[in-house]
């Protein structure tokens, strides 16, 4: 079996998959019982990759949600939903691949599911522009959104790219703008949204689809108004200061959490999500039924008001004086 690619601070895990993999191979090659070895040394990694990833720190947990393993929006999909058709194009101009999006079933409930689309391999990333979307991306995103506000269905969103596509091309084609309708017209939805950062969600690429009534984060996700690398070379014109960076942003779910900018943080198997995808794909299904059904439970104006003061809240803890104002002329 292919070992799964190893991240820098999981290196002290190889000599036990060596040892494993070479227990295995006797088994295969044998009738010697080693069942009790195996099971021994199996416990053992997956003690030492608990406490590894028990203490990551906000660079660490970058480098998990750029994993190239981590499940993808189509990998959720695939498992999370009963039924699933693709629509493509943005009935402009464009079909774009790095944003995916369709109509599905969670069991009784109908939804529209949006998402990045990241790429496995190098072939594929080139496809899919490693998940930075264009305009024709987000516009694609919105006509999908303003499908399920006509025949009321709810909106489930999968935020996982580093950024909007920033080429010469897509500013010429209204990058900015696109996003900016985005924004504004998911305030005006009449459906209950719920996103969640499955991977990396990066500045207005990720706000893009990111206006939500609920929005859940994995816990070894990252969500960030930019990139660590692009926050070190602004402000000390060092990208190798990234580390750095990604500790002063706050960029981790915890973080984010008891700042108030996410609502829950789901909790993944040990290794993170590439290493029990199905798992994670059960824990994602359940919190998204839960919420669904809570969110379903509201009217429409209760569900608009209250996604108003949601972000109305946001920044509070940097002046609450000024915001109670505001919240309250």
């Amino acid at each position: 079996m292919a070992r799964r690619p190893l991240l820098e601070f999981e290196k002290p895990l190889v000599e036990l998959e060596d040892q494993i993999d070479q227990i295995r191979q006797l088994a295969r090659d044998s009738e010697v019982d080693v069942s009790q070895q195996l099971l021994q040394l199996e416990t053992l990694a997956a003690r030492r990759r608990e406490e590894i990833f028990q203490s990551l720190t906000p660079a660490q947990k970058i480098q998990v949600a750029r994993h190239p393993q981590r499940p993808s929006t189509l990998d959720y999909i695939q498992v999370i939903t009963d039924e699933w058709f693709e629509l493509h194009g943005d009935r402009r101009s464009s079909d774009d691949q790095a944003l995916v999006g369709g109509v599905g079933r969670i069991g009784d409930q109908g939804v529209v599911l949006i998402g990045h689309q990241k790429g496995r391999d190098t072939k594929e990333n080139v496809a899919r522009n490693f998940g930075m979307a264009s305009p024709g991306g987000y516009r694609k995103a919105l006509r999908l959104m303003e499908h399920a506000d006509r025949f009321r269905l709810p909106i489930l969103c999968f935020i996982d790219t580093p950024g909007a596509y920033a080429g010469v091309l897509a500013e010429e084609q209204g990058q900015g703008e696109a996003i900016a309708v985005n924004l504004r017209e998911m305030f005006r939805l009449r459906v209950p949204v719920i996103a969640t950062v499955i991977g990396e969600g990066g500045s207005g690429g990720a706000l893009g689809i990111g206006v939500a009534d609920r929005l859940l984060m994995f816990e070894h996700s990252v969500y960030t108004v930019a990139s660590p690398e692009a926050c070190a070379s602004i402000l000390w014109r060092d990208a190798a200061k990234a580390p750095a960076a990604a500790a002063a942003l706050r960029i981790t779910a915890n973080d984010l959490l008891q700042l108030g900018v996410i609502d829950a943080v789901l909790s993944e198997p040990s290794g993170g999500n590439h290493w029990a995808p199905l798992q994670a794909a059960e824990t994602l299904r359940a919190a998204l039924v839960q919420n669904l059904q809570d969110l379903g439970q509201l009217s429409e104006a209760d569900l608009l008001e209250q996604r108003y003061a949601k972000f109305r809240r946001m920044g509070r803890i940097l002046d609450p004086e000024a915001t109670e104002s505001v919240a309250n002329p």
